[in-house]
C-alpha cells in the first residue's frame, strides 16, 4: 500500500522539529559545562563567590590570575566552537537519518543552545557566565570574518576605556552591522536575524556592568590603557 503524500510530509516535518529540540538540548547541555567552576574545584575555589560573582573568563581571570582565566577562555571557545561545528552534522539513528534540513538553520540553533547553557548551566544551578567567549567559538564557525572585525574593535575600545564589559557590549553591537555588509547572505538571513537577537542577549546579561558604569564603580583595565597617563 502507498503511504499518503500528506503522512510523508508530516512525517519529515516531525522529524525535522525533532532534530532541531533534540540538538537545541544536546547544544545546551555542551554550554552548561562551566570550564571556571570545574576547573576551580581544582583549586577549590568557586569563582561565582570571587570578584563579580559571574563564572565567565573576565572575573576568573581578574581573580584567580591569567593562566587560569586563559584556561576557562578557551574552555568557553571551544565548547562553542564544538557545538556549532560537529553537532549539526551529527546523525542520531534511527530517530533522525533525514539530510534535508538547513544546516545554516540548525547550526544557528546550536549556537544559541550553547550560549544559553553558558549563561544558564543546568548543573551549577543556572548561575554561569556572560555568553561572550561562548559565542566566540560560535562566530568562529559561522562568521569568522565578523569575529575578526569583533575582535579588532573589543580591543580597540579597551585600550580606550579599559572597560571590558563596555567593550564587549560595544563589539556585540557591531555583529549586525559586520552581518549586513560581510555575510554571504546579508543581514536578511538566519545569522542576520541570530546577530540582532545575541546582541540583544549580550547587552542584557551586561546589565549589572552598565549599572556599575553609571555608578562610577565598575572593574577598568587600566594597565592595558596604554594611551592613559595614569595607570594606576
Amino acid at each position: 500500500m502507498q503511504v499518503p503524500v500528506v503522512w510523508l510530509q508530516q512525517f519529515n516535518l516531525f522529524n525535522y522539529i525533532l532534530e532541531i529540540i533534540i540538538k537545541l538540548i544536546i547544544s545546551y547541555l555542551i554550554g552548561s559545562i562551566s570550564g571556571s567552576i570545574l576547573f576551580g574545584k581544582l583549586k577549590k575555589v568557586d569563582v561565582r563567590n570571587t570578584g563579580s560573582g559571574n563564572a565567565g573568563g573576565t572575573n576568573a581571570f581578574r581573580t584567580m590570575g591569567a593562566a587560569f582565566g586563559i584556561i576557562v577562555l578557551c574552555i568557553d571557545i571551544l565548547k562553542g566552537f564544538v557545538a556549532v561545528k560537529y553537532l549539526p552534522l551529527l546523525k542520531i539513528a534511527p530517530i533522525i537519518t533525514l539530510d534535508s534540513i538547513n544546516i545554516e538553520l540548525l547550526s544557528i540553533v546550536c549556537g544559541i543552545g550553547v550560549v544559553l547553557g553558558h549563561v544558564y548551566p543546568i548543573y551549577h544551578s543556572f548561575k554561569g557566565g556572560k555568553g561572550a567567549g561562548t559565542l566566540v567559538g560560535v562566530l568562529l564557525v559561522l562568521f569568522p570574518m565578523g569575529l575578526l572585525f569583533c575582535l579588532i574593535s573589543w580591543f580597540i575600545i579597551l585600550v580606550f576605556t579599559g572597560f571590558v564589559g563596555l567593550s564587549t557590549m560595544i563589539a556585540s553591537v557591531l555583529l549586525p552591522l559586520f552581518s549586513f555588509f560581510l555575510y554571504s547572505n546579508g543581514i536578511n538571513s538566519p545569522f542576520g536575524y541570530f546577530s540582532i537577537l545575541i546582541t540583544i542577549f549580550i547587552i542584557y546579561t551586561h546589565k549589572k556592568n552598565i549599572q556599575r558604569m553609571i555608578n562610577g564603580n565598575e572593574n577598568q583595565f587600566r594597565k592595558i590603557m596604554i594611551f592613559s597617563r595614569n595607570k594606576n
